[in-house]
């Protein structure tokens, strides 16, 4: 499995960081974990191929995680890609992104590929291939929003995902209410990508220190937090502070399964 950060920063845009995607690459399998503004510069700035990309997840619908997904496609079709494309989104969303989509002028008969919206439910086993699956579950990220704002026709459904190859685990928070939503998962996790913007450094520190991972890369970064983030961890112990990876746009990681 390999990942490569596309885009690093948080909803606040930024001259140093995209917004937050990056694409995991497994045998015969790239997908895209969000897209949002400025994704498809992200992708040419890193000499990735539109037609590379097999899937795409999206985790909510905040701009900064979904809205260069019609762009992203319109790339495609001018590409002339040929290749089917799935997206694989929350069912609640389903029928928005469609509308989106078709209100983006991009019909399905005239992008010379196939494209597939599949929905799906939290908690649920998706296989990509013999040995690459995920699993997302709810967390608590848009739950501020549901008091005042509840209706029929809107879904405050955010998501976070626990990836697995064979025997290697990642586990992307999303966006996130609490870090009470960094122990959805239960069982050994290696990676742990989290984001920094909605959550208190400190508490992220104090989690951190009562939790083992290989790895923790941290991602959703502004500019403002960037500068926070060495001093938040400097009190972990020496073990815990070598794990912690800053994610900038372009890092690759790689884990030989």
């Amino acid at each position: 499995m390999k990942i490569r950060f596309l885009g690093t920063g948080s909803a606040k845009t930024s001259l140093r960081r995209f917004h937050s995607s990056f694409l995991i690459s497994i045998t015969n399998h790239n997908l895209l974990m969000d897209c949002g503004d400025g994704v498809s510069s992200a992708i040419l700035q890193q000499n990735i191929s539109f037609a590379s990309i097999d899937s795409i997840i999206i985790s909510h619908l905040h701009a900064d995680h979904y809205s260069g997904l019609a762009s992203l496609i319109t790339q495609m079709k001018l590409n002339q890609r040929t290749k089917r494309l799935s997206i694989f989104i929350h069912k609640s969303l389903k029928d928005f992104i469609e509308d989106y989509l078709l209100h983006s002028y991009l019909f399905l008969d005239r992008l010379g590929f196939e494209l597939d919206i599949i929905p799906i439910e939290a908690e649920e086993e998706i296989r990509i291939n013999e040995s690459f699956t995920f699993i997302s579950k709810l967390n608590s990220h848009l739950g501020k929003y549901l008091p005042k704002y509840k209706t029929d026709k809107l879904s405050f459904a955010s998501l976070s995902f626990l990836f697995k190859e064979q025997n290697h685990s990642v586990f992307y928070s999303g966006d996130i209410g609490s870090t009470d939503d960094l122990k959805l998962f239960d069982g050994k996790i290696d990676w742990l990508i989290t984001e920094t913007s909605h959550i208190k450094l400190s508490e992220l520190a104090a989690f951190l220190e009562k939790n083992n991972f290989n790895k923790v890369i941290l991602t959703h970064i502004d500019d403002e937090t960037e500068k926070l983030l060495e001093p938040s961890f400097k009190s972990l112990q020496k073990d815990k502070k070598q794990s912690i990876i800053t994610a900038s746009d372009g890092l690759i990681l790689q884990h030989n399964s």
